[in-house]
């Protein structure tokens, strides 16, 4: 199966949606307002798609100031297509554009049960750092 990884600047409404369903991120307010998808690949300084027969099957992006920090979040790829390495394909090209960017801190947050995926890709556990996440 050939899967096609690219850095892209915007991306189809249907296939940003189709990822966010069968990932469980999509909140019902984006039914009525789904002008964030745009903006979620927009204002990304890096977002990567995973192709397949040209249909999007597959997400990363990375915020970051192109300086010095960048983190990665909303990784996810398609279930079929799940567990045939598009999802480390991504991580790859990701960081291997921030690193062209000379970003040399590049981090993420994972759940528990993918950690051992994300360390296998070069990353590892922060000691003696907790992540936070405001509430207010």
């Amino acid at each position: 199966m050939k899967i096609d990884i690219r850095i892209i600047t915007s991306a189809r409404e249907d296939e940003l949606t189709r990822l966010y369903k069968d990932a469980g991120w999509w909140k019902k307010e984006y039914d009525e307002n789904t002008d964030f998808l745009k903006s979620v690949v927009r204002n990304s300084a890096c977002f990567a798609g995973a192709f397949h027969e040209n249909i999007m099957i597959g997400m990363g992006r990375a915020l970051s100031d192109l300086s010095s920090d960048a983190y990665i979040q909303d990784v996810t790829v398609l279930k079929p297509f799940q567990r045939k390495g598009v999802g480390s394909k991504i991580i790859k090209k990701l960081v291997t554009f921030l690193k062209q960017h000379h970003v040399d801190w590049i981090g993420l947050i994972a759940k528990p049960d993918t950690s051992l995926f994300y360390i296998k890709l070069g990353f590892e556990t922060l000691k003696d750092h907790v992540p936070l996440r405001f509430k207010g």
